[in-house]
């Protein structure tokens, strides 16, 4: 709940979003419910047309509603989906990057690719999909308990390569999600891009079953929203600490080995004028921790603390940057990609949703 002070200080913020001017330590004290973010007259809102674009292209009648919340979702029961808040205003984006390291959605390639993910959510959702004998048999049950994580497969070509991490094997109704993404997508070729995958034949269920449905009224017309951004008094800075605590793997960090560091780096004496590692480190994470996040998928609030563990060895073996700094950068980079695949694809680890 907010203190006594925010409560004074924040009502007045409503109207012109007078929050956008506020330091980041009053922002993180004001509640969700007090943003009054709308996704009208937002970049989001080209995003959101752009989907329907996308639909109306396939002939599909049907259109999503969607509602401001605090993430991507879309319930069980209900024909629509939510945007998150902070990709509707530049300060909420500037302080989800300073809290999160980046902003999940927050390009155009990237929202585009969440809404239409979602979009197959809330298809499946409308015209009750999942309780089709040829969706079953394709993608699984639907009802099966949903995940607190999951071990993907880097080599399967069940799945769709969509969103991140191999979304598409967490769960059936991700996996349908992810497929319908691949099939809406006008720039895609997925006939020729998963030729020969056993994942074709769901691409083609999808494509089968839009085509029967796409001028019918969908059985679900419900229009909830669950978990409104009015409805949500949870302050941001309480926010981001549990969204930094879920994507906070703990003990369970893909390791470096302090071998694998000492031969990127030097323990000689005779090198101890050397730049210390530590400050190399330091001086090139942000570029490297974005450019293994691509390369990887994984989080680069998670790579981040993979980083400080790195810096941290580098200190107590006293380690020293030696050699072109372009050389150094790139192992830097192979390093942490190594150890990061290792890790998210190990059998012994599994990736939290």
């Amino acid at each position: 709940m907010p203190t006594r002070a925010t409560q004074q200080t924040f009502p007045a913020f409503r109207r012109g979003f007078r929050w956008s001017r506020s330091s980041d330590a009053r922002l993180l004290g004001l509640p969700l419910s007090e943003m009054d973010v709308r996704v009208e007259d937002t970049w989001v809102a080209g995003e959101l047309a752009e989907l329907h674009a996308d639909l109306e292209r396939r002939g599909v009648a049907f259109r999503p509603h969607t509602w401001v919340s605090n993430d991507w979702f879309s319930p069980k029961g209900v024909p629509g989906f939510a945007i998150p808040f902070y990709l509707l205003h530049p300060r909420l984006m500037r302080l989800e990057r300073k809290q999160m390291l980046e902003v999940d959605g927050g390009s155009r390639e990237d929202c585009l690719k969440n809404l239409r993910h979602e979009c197959g959510h809330a298809v499946q959702e409308a015209y009750r999909l999942n309780r089709r004998r040829r969706w079953r048999e394709l993608f699984g049950r639907s009802g099966q308990r949903y995940p607190s994580g999951y071990r993907p497969d880097p080599a399967s070509r069940d799945h769709v390569q969509h969103l991140r991490l191999y979304y598409a094997q967490a769960h059936p109704d991700e996996d349908f999600a992810e497929t319908f993404a691949v099939w809406l997508d006008p720039s895609t070729d997925w006939r020729a891009l998963y030729a020969g995958w056993p994942a074709l034949k769901k691409l083609e269920y999808v494509d089968e079953v839009m085509n029967e449905i796409r001028a019918a009224p969908a059985p679900v017309q419900s229009r909830s929203r669950i978990d409104p951004l009015e409805s949500l008094s949870q302050t941001l800075g309480d926010y981001y600490k549990a969204k930094r605590r879920h994507y906070s793997p703990g003990a369970h960090l893909p390791d470096v080995p302090t071998d694998d560091l000492e031969r990127l780096f030097t323990t000689d004496p005779g090198r101890a004028r050397h730049e210390p590692a530590t400050s190399f480190v330091r001086r090139n994470r942000r570029e490297v921790r974005t450019l293994v996040a691509r390369w990887t998928g994984e989080y680069e609030f998670t790579l981040d603390q993979v980083i400080d563990e790195m810096v941290a060895h580098c200190r107590e073996l006293n380690l020293r940057a030696v050699g072109p700094e372009r050389t150094l950068r790139m192992h830097f980079a192979l390093l942490l990609t190594v150890r990061t695949i290792h890790f998210l694809y190990s059998p012994r680890n599994w990736i939290p949703l």
